[in-house]
């Protein structure tokens, strides 16, 4: 139906998450739009994002350097670090403005199911980092799933005797939700986390 250029770009954006055909079909038509410009501008920023970023030798996170910008930042409290499960959640934490210390970016969750064992999250690093600093306190910014609860267990088994403060993120039910709506773990977790009134 479509010559097999178009067809191919199709099938690219298609790869996507969250992009069916019409979509696809939609953004190829798009590009065909194009100046010679802009696509060699999308076609080199593809190429560039792939060939130049990498995992910071520190914390994990995204970077075309060795070193993150907030690894290399050094008005950053250095007091707290936040453990995170993928470089995405850093940046959600960095546009919000909530958070100042530093992070860390453990490579899974634990989940047997899936064959992913403690060893298998990069727990070595973490652990040297920890003890190479001095880290006041260890907040754990997991999912609220099965998975993030055993990790989260498991991290702070790990880091007991190490006189840090472990933490993790509130979790519960949204601002603005109905209670209807609401699935037995987060309300459980809603529950469980409750705080007085002040």
């Amino acid at each position: 139906m479509y010559p097999k250029s178009i067809k191919n770009l199709i099938e690219s954006f298609k790869m996507l998450p969250g992009i069916g055909e019409k979509t696809a079909e939609r953004m190829a038509f798009f590009i065909l739009d194009f100046d010679e410009e802009n696509v060699e501008f999308f076609s080199e920023s593809l190429l560039n994002a792939k060939n130049n970023i990498r995992k910071c030798s520190i914390c994990n996170n995204f970077t075309d350097n060795d070193i993150c910008d907030i690894c290399a930042d050094k008005t950053r409290n250095n007091e707290i670090l936040c453990i995170v499960e993928d470089p995405k959640n850093i940046y959600m934490f960095e546009k919000n403005g909530v958070f100042n210390g530093y992070y860390h970016v453990i490579e899974n969750l634990i989940s047997p199911l899936d064959g992913i064992n403690p060893e298998d999250i990069g727990l070595e690093k973490l652990l040297k980092r920890i003890k190479e600093n001095n880290f006041k306190e260890i907040i754990i910014a997991v999912k609220p799933s099965i998975e993030g609860e055993t990790t989260s267990l498991y991290i702070k088994r790990v880091l007991e005797g190490l006189n840090i403060k472990i933490t993790r993120i509130a979790s519960g039910i949204p601002i603005g939700a109905d209670m209807e709506y609401i699935d037995a773990l987060t309300l459980e977790r809603a529950i469980l986390d409750r705080k007085e009134l002040e």
